[in-house]
């Protein structure tokens, strides 16, 4: 893989030669005209849209070999049906379980590479502007014809825009349609269920850094959303552009209920934290571990997340669900 400092071309003296073979083939692709590609797949008129950084793509017709950067976009397009057509992905993504049977590894912490890009001969490349993504790659795909969809997933809403947008590229504009209208109405159902409760107050904790503080959520964001839709009220609500709280703001807000979203989260030990024994959700015993995956990871099943969490925060109005 390719030192995401470097700029593009990052190559090596023993690599040029393999490199410049693939960016080749990958010129040779996208000038192949659709009809001798022998996929089945006929061009039926192009497509003109308009991604998350307001770029203006052009395809040719739905792409039918797709590389996707990061997790969040391959469970996009898993959930709209498009699993199979996802050739590439990036070394974090997990979900759905079998996602990384047979398909290529593209980057992962240390960058992307363009090369590993090249020889998959994909027709769309989705991504999302995080860990140098867009500065590695995009410039190189529009070297060999390789469109790019840049999504941005900022809130709740802009999942829903990018399940359309998406569904739209993928020539599957009603389905996608469909899937938006199943999320929603399960989003509406918590919300109908909740009308009139009143709101704990809630601290929800991603980390710590080597400081002593601690990060959080703030308004704005997807998890933001989440906490809201499943009937929290956050203690941090003013927060807007920094996301690090002191231990002392936590426990001058006295939090009902504590949620760590953390892999080593721990409920216990935020008991042995000074100060910290004092707070309500402490004390009462409202400290709760909650998956990542569900909660920081802006895709679909952000709503499975919100279902999970209301019956967490109001036990009893939920309390006839698992028997219902």
């Amino acid at each position: 893989m390719f030192n995401r400092n470097h700029r593009f071309p990052p190559l090596f003296q023993a690599q040029r030669r393999h490199y410049c073979k693939a960016i080749i083939a990958g010129i040779a692709l996208a000038l192949m005209p659709k009809s001798t590609r022998g996929d089945g797949v006929s061009n039926v008129g192009g497509l003109e849209i308009t991604d998350g950084l307001g770029r203006q793509v052009s395809l040719a017709r739905p792409p039918q070999r797709i590389v996707s950067i990061f997790s969040s976009n391959t469970e996009l397009l898993h959930a709209l049906g498009a699993t199979d057509r996802i050739v590439g992905i990036e070394d974090f993504t997990r979900y759905p379980p079998d996602i990384r049977d047979g398909r290529t590894i593209v980057g992962g912490r240390l960058g992307f590479s363009v090369e590993t890009i090249a020889r998959l001969e994909p027709d769309l490349v989705v991504m999302t502007p995080a860990r140098q993504a867009v500065n590695t790659l995009l410039k190189p795909m529009q070297t060999i014809g390789v469109p790019v969809v840049v999504m941005l997933h900022r809130n709740l809403a802009e999942i829903f825009s990018n399940l359309r947008l998406l569904g739209h590229v993928l020539g599957n504009s009603l389905h996608a349609e469909s899937v938006i209208g199943q999320l929603q109405q399960r989003l509406q159902s918590v919300d109908q269920q909740l009308a009139g409760v009143r709101r704990p107050r809630v601290y929800f904790e991603t980390g710590q850094n080597d400081r002593g503080n601690f990060t959080t959520v703030r308004k704005g964001h997807y998890t933001y959303d989440a906490l809201l839709q499943a009937g929290a009220e956050s203690i941090f609500g003013d927060l807007d552009q920094i996301t690090q709280v002191s231990g002392e703001a936590i426990i001058a807000a006295d939090p009902e209920v504590i949620l760590l979203a953390r892999n080593d989260g721990n409920p216990d030990s935020i008991k042995h934290r000074p100060g910290w024994q004092n707070i309500s959700a402490v004390r009462n015993n409202r400290v709760f571990v909650v998956p990542r995956e569900l909660f920081l990871i802006p895709g679909p099943r952000i709503v499975d997340g919100v279902e999970m969490l209301a019956p967490l925060l109001h036990p009893n109005v939920f309390v006839d669900q698992d028997t219902a």
